[in-house]
């Protein structure tokens, strides 16, 4: 190809990504609005009529590959050459490429393959959107190299080839194309590694002292799951009708397991061995044990005297492994039960629609927040995006932070007065080019400062409404790749589902009873996942729903401390909707929740509801007058922050649109507790419909505001 169609596919292929956004899945129909059309070569024949990749060639037909090449679809092939190749061969001690076994060349073959078309300008991410053929992410990252240009790099080693001329005076691009995708070529061969997230932590030096407290502790036995070999895919379809889409759900392909460990590196624990004054004569790893207790000794010793734990024998460092130790409680809390393959995975995908910041936040209003679950029991990571530079009150919010702006944090809380000032750990997204930081089950990131449970963190940082979508609730979606699944700009017919094996715009999904942990679902019942769309009425654009005779129980997250905590529901009310009836903890809870009823019918507000704009005339005293009238009512509108479409669209504007309260309890945060979904209604509507979108743990302090004028922020 010569410079200037080059130069006009790199532009074609950026205002392709202008167009889509951020396309997490893909098929090998893609829709003719998104799909590069050129005449000439597909990408087995790029690779076939070039001497410079035979052996790449050797490699795929191996594999058996090629013909997979050879049809229309949408590809991104890293092309190694013949001295890439020759020069990984001996790195191996492998004497030639014929030496290669089939298991060999296909994994090299599906490492440089991607079912999906990226160009240069589309890696903007630290990773690639979608799996290569192998399953596996491939790290990205801008770099200039020895010839002064930006490429991109992969895998913190190899790096795509900006232009180079060959000997026979052929000319070889970046971001050349083909009529089935996209080929760039690389300096050498990618890696990936086949180690487990514990045996990456082991080789990088950097975190020495992390990796003996996790051996120490016995953590790291508790981070070698990989896959449940014992679940089958092989399940039929189930097809249902939500509102007026009839609609098919599949079971998940797999299930495996993940884990996501945010680490800081032994220079952090120096420093704070001479902050805090710890003695390191006994030992580093002692050092470390003295600092875990002056952290925890407040949370789970002396000052718990309910549940002190401290003059336990497990509390000892001679008993490192028992569940209450300090240590083990320390490096439990820095591992989340779920893979996270980067930064930008934390948080929702990002869309030009909303600014390119996540999908469902008004980053102008909040920082867009999540909350996760960690291996310590009973705790959770509040994880969030810096995007504000001043609240609604004109508080700052990034003190020295301003450089960090997108970055993400851990457990921040900083503006709201001066009580809450706390900077958080900042999540670096690299580690040095001589590690790995991407394993077969897990990843893990570096930090700047320390990752603990302490009671700042507890009574103040998370003392706060907790807000999270449901596909963030069960660590198995994330891990196994169906947040933020399919094309979210892509409407499906509403009469005729699409039902191929690789639908164009995504599959929607279902759970089989035991896939969820956590969750049980009756055999009569049928748990969905709805992917992500940009204009439902839905937060983040996904849905969860459960049809038929159903009858659902699950684990709730869990609360930072015990006492009472409000617990609402977010959803989307539509008359061919259900009813159910709540139980926590096996009580039921109030009347049955009826998701027909918007909130201007009878029995909410009716003439006294009040549209968004409306209520954005409101005074301030006005708006905590009917916050107040609908808290009565056991529901809130939903808030403003939350965005649905365009950027200027909250969840609040529509009347069916809104937080129930499901109970208002007593909590002891030490033990597990849950809530049950059963239906009440006899074949209502599309077979019992019910929906939800998101759930909201609310402490007393924020719900139980009083006074003229007082209410809880509408955010």
């Amino acid at each position: 190809m010569n410079i200037n169609k080059n130069i006009k596919v790199a532009l074609m292929a950026l205002a392709a990504f202008m167009a889509t956004g951020s396309m997490t899945s893909c098929s090998d129909e893609p829709d003719s609005q998104y799909f590069y059309t050129f005449t000439g070569e597909m990408l087995s024949d790029y690779i076939s009529n070039r001497e410079q990749y035979s052996e790449f060639k050797y490699i795929v037909e191996k594999a058996d590959l090629m013909d997979l090449l050879s049809t229309y679809g949408r590809y991104t092939c890293f092309l190694p050459d013949n001295k890439a190749v020759d020069e990984y061969l001996q790195s191996k001690g492998i004497p030639c490429v014929d030496s290669l076994s089939v298991a060999d060349c296909d994994t090299i073959a599906r490492t440089h393959l991607v079912q999906n078309m990226y160009s240069t300008f589309e890696m903007v991410l630290d990773f690639l959107p979608t799996y290569n053929l192998q399953g596996r992410y491939l790290a990205t990252k801008p770099i200039v190299d020895e010839n002064g240009n930006a490429v991109i790099q992969i895998e913190g080693n190899a790096h795509i080839i900006f232009s180079d001329t060959l000997p026979d005076g052929q000319i070889i691009h970046q971001n050349d194309s083909v009529e089935n995708g996209i080929v760039q070529p690389v300096n050498k061969v990618i890696e990936k590694s086949n180690c487990y997230i514990a045996d990456i932590l082991r080789d990088n030096k950097n975190i020495k002292l992390f990796y003996e407290a996790l051996v120490a502790t016995g953590v790291r036995n508790e981070i070698e799951l990989i896959e449940d070999v014992t679940y089958s895919k092989n399940q039929p379809k189930y097809k249902y009708r939500s509102h007026v889409h009839s609609e098919v759900g599949w079971v998940p392909e797999k299930k495996k397991y993940g884990f996501t460990a945010f680490v800081e590196p032994d220079s952090i624990y120096r420093a704070k061995f001479e902050e805090y004054g710890i003695d390191t004569s006994k030992g580093d790893l002692h050092a470390l044990y003295d600092l875990a207790v002056k952290l925890y000794d407040p949370v789970f010793g002396s000052g718990d005297p309910l549940h002190r734990d401290d003059l336990k024998e497990g509390w000892k460092f001679e008993n490192l492994t028992d569940s209450i130790n300090p240590l083990k409680r320390f490096i439990r809390y820095h591992i989340m039960n779920r893979y996270v393959p980067g930064t930008n995975k934390l948080t929702a995908m990002e869309i030009p629609e909303h600014g390119k910041y996540p999908f469902g936040f008004d980053a102008t209003l909040v920082n867009p927040t999540e909350w996760y679950t960690t291996l310590l029991p009973h705790t959770m990571l509040k994880v969030s995006m810096l995007t504000m530079n001043k609240d609604e009150q004109g508080r700052d919010c990034r003190g020295n932070d301003r450089d960090k702006v997108k970055g993400f944090f851990l457990n921040r809380r900083y503006g709201e007065t001066s009580d809450y000032q706390f900077r958080g750990s900042y999540v670096i997204k690299d580690v040095e080019d001589e590690y790995e930081n991407d394993a077969l089950n897990g990843h893990y990131f570096y930090v700047d400062d320390l990752v603990a449970f302490t009671t700042d963190v507890r009574d103040k940082v998370q003392n706060m409404r907790i807000r999270m979508d449901f596909s963030t609730i069960f660590p198995e979606v994330m891990t196994n790749d169906m947040r933020d699944e399919g094309n979210y700009l892509g409407d499906d017919p509403n009469e005729t589902p699409d039902e191929s094996n690789e639908p164009k715009n995504g599959k929607n999904r279902y759970f089989p009873d035991g896939y969820l942990d956590g969750v049980t679902v009756n055999n009569d019942g049928k748990l969905v996942l709805r992917r992500p769309h940009l204009y439902y009425w839905s937060w983040q654009g996904d849905e969860w729903n459960l049809f038929g005779d159903y009858d659902m129980t699950f684990r709730i997250p869990p609360v930072p401390f015990s006492g009472e905590w409000q617990f609402r529901l977010g959803f989307c009310a539509i008359p061919t909707r259900g009813v159910m009836q709540v139980y926590f903890d096996g009580k039921p809870q109030g009347i049955p929740l009826d998701m027909t009823k918007n909130l201007d019918t009878d029995m909410y507000l009716g003439d006294r509801y009040k549209s968004y704009d409306a209520y954005m005339k409101m005074t301030d005293e006005e708006k905590a007058e009917y916050q107040k009238v609908l808290k009565n009512l056991g529901a809130y509108d939903d808030g403003r922050s939350q965005l649905i479409g365009q950027k200027d669209h909250p969840l609040g504007n529509a009347n069916g649109m809104y937080r129930r309260i499901l109970c208002q309890t007593d909590i002891d945060a030490t033990k597990d507790h849950y809530i049950r979904f059963r239906v009440a209604s006899d074949g209502k509507g599309n077979n019992n419909e019910f929906m939800f979108d998101f759930f909201e743990m609310v402490p007393k302090s924020v719900y139980a505001v009083d006074g003229e004028g007082a209410m809880e922020d509408d955010l």
